[in-house]
């Protein structure tokens, strides 16, 4: 029997990149899955069949925007009425924009702030009650190596992965004693969509080529001088969620090449 069978996970964020890869790997060992993120619907139904059929498990898609706390709670409900339970809670959905801080658009602070850490909130607010009747639960939030390090030109981002980090302490504490774990994983640079879209905008602000941009600013950080891949995130997430792991509580994890080493 799977490691997971019988549990339920949502999964913010989850139809590409990083969350893609959580769904899958916690499918693998078992669990139901509920995908949410945007995105053109063939591709999410073909992400959603797929993980059904490869891995015998059941999953359904949530559209829920993370700026809106009642769609969150209503994902949660879904996940709790179609698959008995939210028994993880994988907050990994994110945005990034880079910019000087005087020029930083306010709409642009808002929605980071927003779908990077109050959702990670309202998420956490949803599923707990259902957690702490079932005398167990598994919460995962997805901060960065920018959790306890800082960059120029990311000022939204790096308040909202700070916050996430100091919710993943408090929510620790408060569920401690009830059988919950609530850690953060901190990735360094892994090479997915939102990765990718940085690079325009950083190129940009830097007035350097693609190339530059990937080794003298993304890989600068990282020791190891390569990316972080979502497998690895994802295997790191899945440990986690097992009977060995039931002390790691409160943790902020790094998985960035040595970059916050230093």
């Amino acid at each position: 029997m799977s490691s997971l069978a019988g549990k339920a996970a949502v999964v913010t964020g989850s139809t590409s990149g990083i969350g893609l890869a959580y769904a899958r790997a916690l499918a693998r060992a078992g669990a139901n899955i509920v995908l949410n993120g945007m995105g053109e619907p063939a591709d999410i139904e073909k992400e959603r069949s797929g993980i059904e059929r490869e891995f015998g498990v059941k999953a359904v898609h949530s559209p829920a925007d993370m700026t809106r706390p009642d769609e969150i709670e209503q994902m949660v409900r879904l996940g709790e009425k179609t698959l008995g339970s939210v028994d993880i809670l994988i907050n990994n959905a994110g945005i990034q924009f880079v910019s000087p801080v005087e020029e930083f658009p306010l709409d642009k602070w808002d929605a980071i702030i927003a779908i990077n850490l109050s959702s990670a909130f309202h998420a956490i607010r949803a599923a707990v009650p259902g957690m702490k009747a079932r005398g167990w639960g598994r919460i995962i939030n997805t901060a960065s190596a920018h959790s306890l390090v800082a960059s120029p030109f990311k000022s939204a981002y790096v308040a909202a992965k700070h916050g996430i980090a100091g919710l993943t302490k408090t929510v620790a504490l408060e569920l401690a004693t009830h059988k919950i774990t609530c850690n953060a994983i901190s990735p360094g640079y892994v090479w997915t969509p939102l990765v990718e879209r940085q690079v325009p905008d950083t190129m940009k602000a830097r007035n350097m080529t693609k190339e530059e941009v990937i080794k003298d600013v993304m890989l600068l950080a990282q020791p190891t001088k390569e990316f972080v891949t979502v497998e690895q995130v994802a295997a790191l997430a899945v440990y986690l969620c097992g009977d060995e792991a039931s002390q790691i509580t409160g943790a902020n994890l790094s998985i960035d090449g040595g970059w916050t080493a230093a």
